[in-house]
């Protein structure tokens, strides 16, 4: 256990550093506050939240303020004690703050013409490594303990496989497991030979420079994942709540598709569904992060 939190920070090589609230977010009351998980380099995510709260300023008509929590239970947190008004996250962290504070989803990112995705487990090509069961005793990096796509479904292929009986036997299986703090950190890490697979999203590998791309195979793949969704806290405004969500489908339209590079490279944006979530909630549930 204690090597995860030693080496967190090590395997955030992507130049994360320490990514706090802010006293702005709490000076102006009557901004909209957006919180953004650090799926890729925090750096390059900042530039990319203040081109997108520009835009969402001038059409919703109200400040609009954005910053980058440390990880899903962060944005949790910041939902909870209004810090954030809205935030974009994966399901599984979704489900665990519907469950917690009434969580609202209001959108889904779409990929490829669906509103789904899958989780991988990476490794280098020439790594001889084919098979999940060559991972036995190998360390492995997960992007966060509360990520769907970035740890519990990559991790499920393990115990699909007859490997590990669940999460809490995954130590004994792996030399080491590690968190990274994100998609880009934990392929990074792996690309760098810090270890030896990452279990990240089905479209981590885009994370990396041409070069390490080619470097880069998968050995196992998911079942679906409904893809990330944004999420408002519960007695957010109604009619600011649509306003933005007004805001953020005009981002389907050719005038405006430009604008999804700010927001994590999504094809587009569709109502979220309710229902859609339900086998990540049970999922949830099979592995003890539910009642």
């Amino acid at each position: 256990m204690s090597d995860r939190l030693t080496r967190r920070r090590l395997l955030a090589i992507a130049g994360a550093g320490t990514l706090g609230l802010g006293a702005g977010a709490r000076a102006q009351t009557r901004a909209l506050r957006l919180a953004f998980i650090p799926q890729e380099n925090p750096e390059k995510l900042l530039g990319d939240i203040g081109a997108i709260t520009d835009w969402l300023s001038q059409e919703i008509g109200v400040p609009v303020e954005g910053f980058v929590t440390i990880d899903h239970a962060a944005a949790v947190e910041a939902l909870r004690n209004g810090d954030a008004d809205i935030s974009f996250m994966g399901a599984l962290p979704f489900v665990l703050a519907e469950a917690e504070i009434g969580a609202v989803p209001l959108l889904s990112e779409v990929y490829r013409d669906a509103p789904s995705y899958t989780g991988r487990i990476f490794v280098l090509r020439d790594s001889g490594i084919e098979t999940l069961a060559d991972l036995r005793g190998r360390d492995i990096a997960f992007a966060d303990p509360i990520s769907e796509s970035g740890y519990l479904y990559p991790l499920a292929e393990f115990e699909r496989a007859g490997l590990i009986a669940g999460p809490r036997a995954a130590e004994d299986f792996f030399g080491r497991v590690f968190f990274a703090g994100g998609y880009q950190q934990a392929m990074q890490a792996m690309a760098a030979g810090l270890v030896d697979a990452a279990g990240a999203s089905q479209y981590a590998d885009l994370l990396l420079t041409p070069e390490q791309q080619s470097q880069v195979t998968w050995i196992a793949e998911s079942e679906a994942i409904p893809s990330h969704v944004v999420i408002a806290r519960p007695g957010l405004d109604a009619d600011l709540q649509a306003r933005f969500a007004e805001a953020m489908m005009m981002l389907n339209s050719a005038e405006h598709r430009d604008k999804l590079r700010y927001l994590y490279g999504p094809d587009g944006y569709v109502v979220a569904d309710p229902d859609a979530f339900d086998g990540v909630r049970a999922m949830a549930r099979r592995y003890g992060l539910l009642k």
